[in-house]
């Protein structure tokens, strides 16, 4: 079974409004909210997500913290994401 992911917006650093209505806070589940997340911010998403449900690490931030970006230089929300970890 593969692990799930939890995607949380943590930061906006843009200008403009998410075109999609996302805000601090927000957090999406990658297996039962897809479609809800911006489709550019999941495009930019994938690779970390398949690096963590197959048992790799992708690079982190400063606090330590798996992050990344959305794509749109006007609006620039800023994603932690972490795999969930199933309680025995």
């Amino acid at each position: 079974m593969k692990p799930r992911i939890k995607i949380t917006l943590v930061e906006k650093k843009g200008n403009c409004s998410c075109h999609r209505g996302h805000k601090a806070g927000d957090t999406f589940d990658y297996d039962d909210d897809r479609g809800i997340l911006c489709p550019m911010a999941m495009h930019v998403a994938f690779p970390y997500i398949d690096i963590l449900r197959y048992g790799g690490c992708p690079p982190k931030a400063k606090n330590g913290e798996i992050r990344f970006c959305c794509p749109d230089s006007d609006v620039i929300n800023v994603f932690k994401i972490e795999k969930v970890e199933e309680k025995s």
